[in-house]
């Protein structure tokens, strides 16, 4: 059967696009009110700060080892299925404000005590901020905390011995790295919650896996094992123990196999991957070439041309 495309063209109506005005807080556009945002006020990090560290309950500890140039991020919060209250959540944007300090540090390792790595929110302080308000406090100091965790110039590994739910996966998502025990799981549950991604996990899940997976994950709130969170590109790989403190010292192992070079270099190459993720092509390739020529003809690099370590 032969088809006339001349006529169908014909036959065709064609409607003129009308371009439609966008509005910064409303999803699509101002006349289909598919998604409404919150359009409230900011508040400064260091005044939320003030109002969160009154949700006690836990605590976030940090460990600094100036000679092996590893860190330790701890959640201890195990009664609470390792929930971050209010007052975790700051001494995780304190902890990370000494990071952005540490010039001898190299890496981090982030994990939790007990069975689960971490639940989220703790309910206690989300019935304290149960308004859209608070909500989006919350959402401004954990997204300035993981973000510039994510961002920072070490080599970031989180430990998932047990289940990550909810903002715990998001949490896991601003590590640069991902090890499960074979108890690990992970699951973006918000949906079920009533809500979406708050703490930024969204995003970086569709850097990590690409818009449709990360839309399944988050469609499905299905839990990810550990061998399906690795075949998925989520996990970097799972440890031989399930017993955490054995699988903290392989964690320790795993990263500082990665972390032979100089600190600086270290530094250099996080920062130019970092970059390359958050801004444009060319943006990029110009912040690359200002990393790469102050580190040219530098200690480092002269040290490994003298003793020709290139062809070794």
């Amino acid at each position: 059967m032969f088809i006339h495309y001349k006529r169908v063209i014909q036959n065709l109506r064609i409607t003129k696009l009308r371009k439609i005005p966008y509005s910064p807080t409303m999803s699509f556009n101002a006349e289909r009110r598919w998604v409404n945002h919150y359009a409230g006020p900011e508040t400064p990090v260091i005044t939320i700060s003030e109002q969160f560290s009154k949700f006690e309950g836990g605590k976030i500890e940090l460990v600094k080892d100036n000679e092996s140039g590893l860190a330790i991020l701890k959640i201890n919060h195990p009664e609470r299925r390792n929930a971050l209250s209010g007052s975790m959540m700051v001494d995780l944007w304190n902890a990370v404000n000494t990071l952005e300090d540490w010039k001898a540090g190299k890496g981090i390792i982030l994990h939790s005590v007990g069975e689960t790595f971490c639940s989220g929110g703790d309910l206690n302080t989300v019935r304290q901020i149960s308004n859209p308000d608070d909500g989006y406090k919350m959402a401004t100091l954990m997204h300035n905390t993981l973000t510039r965790l994510h961002q920072l110039p070490l080599i970031s590994v989180a430990l998932i011995q047990g289940k990550a739910l909810g903002g715990g996966a998001e949490l896991a998502t601003s590590c640069d790295f991902r090890l499960f025990t074979e108890k690990g799981e992970i699951g973006f549950v918000q949906g079920r919650m009533g809500v979406v991604t708050g703490w930024g996990g969204g995003t970086r899940l569709v850097q990590l896996l690409g818009q449709h997976r990360a839309l399944e994950l988050l469609l499905t709130s299905r839990q990810i094992s550990a061998s399906e969170a690795v075949v998925m590109g989520l996990a970097n790989g799972i440890t031989k123990s399930v017993e955490l403190p054995e699988a903290v010292e392989e964690a320790k192992q795993w990263l500082q196999s990665k972390l032979k070079h100089a600190p600086e270099i270290v530094h250099a190459l996080k920062q130019i991957v970092a970059t390359a993720r958050a801004v444009p092509y060319e943006e990029s390739l110009k912040n690359e070439r200002q990393v790469f020529a102050m580190l040219w003809g530098g200690d480092a690099n002269k040290k490994a041309l003298e003793q020709n370590i290139k062809h070794k």
